[in-house]
């Protein structure tokens, strides 16, 4: 395994090769998805509950089982819409939504295809899917035509993003420059600006978001190359008003190590995750763009809760109901959470948009 210190090195190359700086977006790029030593390609162990297992954060698939046995209801209402029978997840991580969701559907579900990134993860998810792997396959590039209904459970938040900072009125791109062993910040007056205008003169800064727009404008020319499907997505973010909004001026960059959070992504190169909100107008613009239909947006647990989760939690134990709370509480994940579903075709109404559907709010 390439050293998260040879990964450094790497940045530093890459950091001369550009001149001497290099905007925050490849930074982003080689801190989590260089090979061998990139976060998202190490043997580190990221996902878990506690820290002491050494990972670094949770996600709801392994916060309760009842997530995905919940979102299985709108896979499985999805694939018979659109009539198909592969379900497609990008950034699987452990495997563990993509074993709730196989146990749930069982035949609904005829190939299952994990597009993933990381060597590692994938054996990992190898192993949990054990039981399924006569229907489970991995792919490591997109293929030309994708049908089916796609999930990604926070993929869009791990997408590089680029950095805009507004000092003294004038919008510069903030990237990374090499300072002994260590980065350090430095900002270049650009032409780039964030999708709205921010008010107020005040120091402002802020990301925008041209990877995850153009994966999902990928996504759809694939989808729409075949006989259709449908895409879920479940990530924190907000909408554009809220993203960039005046007092937000401090932007939405975050890291997270051995489940506490940091903001400056310089530190620890390779050996913590760095995310940022989700801006999900761009996300709907970006799929209606391509040709998409959006099926709705709404919180994590308006989603879960038109889904029966609620009928869920009343047949499990305490311990579970506990855990499967913390999906939908307000302070935790149920607020700022959101998910958002494309489709192929307007002809079908998804259900986890039946109640508190907020694409108004997009």
């Amino acid at each position: 395994m390439t050293e998260p210190s040879d990964l450094s090195l790497r940045i530093h190359q890459a950091i001369a090769q550009a001149g001497g700086w290099l905007g925050f977006d490849r930074f982003m790029t080689m801190a989590l998805y260089e090979p061998g030593g990139g976060y998202y390609t190490n043997a580190l162990q990221k996902f878990g509950a506690l820290p002491a297992s050494g990972s670094d954060f949770v996600t709801a698939p392994l916060m309760s089982p009842l997530f995905g046995k919940t979102l299985a209801v709108q896979v499985q209402a999805a694939l018979q819409a659109t009539g198909t029978q592969e379900v497609w997840e990008f950034g699987a991580g452990t495997g563990a939504l993509a074993k709730q969701l196989l146990s749930g559907l069982g035949d609904a579900i005829g190939r299952y295809t994990i597009i993933d990134l990381s060597g590692t993860l994938r054996a990992r998810q190898a192993d949990t899917l054990l039981e399924y792997a006569d229907k489970v396959r991995w792919l490591d590039s997109w293929p030309e035509v994708i049908e089916g209904v796609v999930v990604g459970n926070e993929v869009l938040d791990a997408m590089p993003v680029q950095l805009l900072q507004r000092k003294n009125g004038v919008w510069h791109e903030r990237g990374v420059v090499s300072v002994g062993t260590g980065f350090a910040w430095q900002d270049q007056v650009t032409h780039l600006r964030p999708p709205v205008e921010i008010e107020g003169p005040h120091d402002y800064l802020t990301e925008i978001h041209p990877q995850a727009e153009a994966f999902v404008t990928s996504l759809a020319e694939r989808m729409l190359a075949g006989k259709g499907g449908a895409a879920f997505f479940l990530d924190y973010g907000f909408p554009e008003a809220e993203y960039f909004h005046p007092q937000r001026h401090m932007g939405t960059l975050m890291c997270h190590q051995l489940h506490q959070a940091d903001d400056n992504p310089l530190l620890d190169v390779g050996q913590k995750d760095i995310t940022a909100h989700v801006n999900f107008t761009g996300v709907a613009l970006a799929g209606q763009n391509a040709g998409l239909e959006v099926l709705g947006y709404t919180s994590q647990a308006w989603f879960l809760l038109n889904l029966g989760l609620a009928e869920q939690m009343a047949k499990a134990s305490l311990a579970e109901r506990s855990q499967a709370q913390r999906l939908i509480n307000e302070h935790e994940m149920g607020e700022l959470f959101k998910v958002i579903g494309f489709s192929t075709s307007a002809d079908w109404d998804a259900l986890g948009f039946s109640q508190g559907d907020r694409s108004h709010r997009l």
